[in-house]
């Protein structure tokens, strides 16, 4: 018998809308009655993910990660994330996916969209409350985007409503901070992402953006609270945790493809970090 595992969805699976599908933006309430069934498990996406919830209650869960749902809170997911709701009465507001080349003809910087905070993989940055000077023009740019037909109208107001919520609702406290110093942040952050498998140490990092490693630890416990250290093994731990929701490989092989240098040191990194083995984990999410 196959082994069960955490689904991985792409739009034209959960939509059913044909092989060309790219796009979908619904009502949430109509969508969450066609889907709860399935969704509610824990599950994950190939495309770009946003909800808006205008009313509702429950919880749902980002990469491990459980938050309240609220009026006016809005969340972002990459693809590869892990997801799941607990939704409690009638939960409303607005849904949309986008493929991960979506944007792809329209800009000529692939990387666009990783400048956004909320895009960042980062459970913590994914979820945004609305303050009430915007829930409006918020609530505006989603009923239009339900009834725009243009797609390249579609990407300007959707680049509108990330470039407004970034600009009101994220991390307001380093708002006083030079630019430089969170955009130093966020070029770490994107290197350690397209690096964490193979660079570990601060110092390989500091290297690459022209700053000393004292000075990206000092930028990381000014603006995270931890260590540069600290920020590289919280993303192994992330794409770790991911891995073991996949039954299809073993603790030896997610140790190799993270550059473990055998499985019981990765077990010791995991259990240290986690308080429970990969296994013990494994068996949370998946039945083997």
């Amino acid at each position: 018998m196959a082994r069960a595992t955490i689904p991985v969805y792409d739009i034209c699976t959960i939509d059913k809308n044909g092989p060309a599908q790219d796009l979908m933006i619904e009502r949430f309430g109509g969508y969450l009655e066609k889907h709860y069934q399935a969704l509610h498990h824990a599950h994950r996406h190939s495309f770009y993910h946003l909800v808006l919830f205008t009313q509702g209650s429950g919880t749902h869960t980002i990469d491990f990660v459980k938050f309240d749902v609220r009026p006016y809170q809005i969340y972002f997911m990459a693809p590869g994330q892990v997801h799941s709701w607990d939704f409690r009465g009638n939960t409303d507001g607005y849904i949309i996916h986008f493929s991960a080349d979506f944007f792809r003809p329209f800009l000529l910087n692939p990387s666009y969209l990783e400048q956004f905070s909320f895009f960042s993989g980062i459970s913590g940055q994914c979820v945004c409350q609305l303050t009430k000077d915007i829930r409006e023009e918020i609530v505006r740019i989603f009923e239009a985007l339900l009834k725009e037909q243009n797609k390249d109208m579609i990407r300007l107001r959707l680049l509108e409503m990330f470039i407004t919520v970034e600009k009101h609702t994220t991390h307001n406290e380093h708002n006083h901070l030079p630019q430089h110093t969170t955009t130093l942040l966020k070029s770490f952050q994107q290197l350690i992402n397209q690096y964490y498998r193979t660079m570990r140490l601060p110092k390989e990092y500091a290297e690459l953006l022209y700053i000393t490693p004292n000075h990206l630890n000092a930028l990381c416990r000014e603006l995270l609270g931890k260590t540069a250290g600290d920020v590289i093994r919280e993303r192994v731990l992330l794409e770790a945790k991911r891995l073991l929701t996949n039954a299809g490989m073993s603790v030896l092989e997610i140790a190799y493809e993270l550059s473990f240098k055998d499985n019981s040191y990765f077990t010791r990194f995991f259990k240290n970090y986690e308080g429970i083995t990969p296994e013990e984990f494994r068996k949370k999410f998946i039945h083997l």
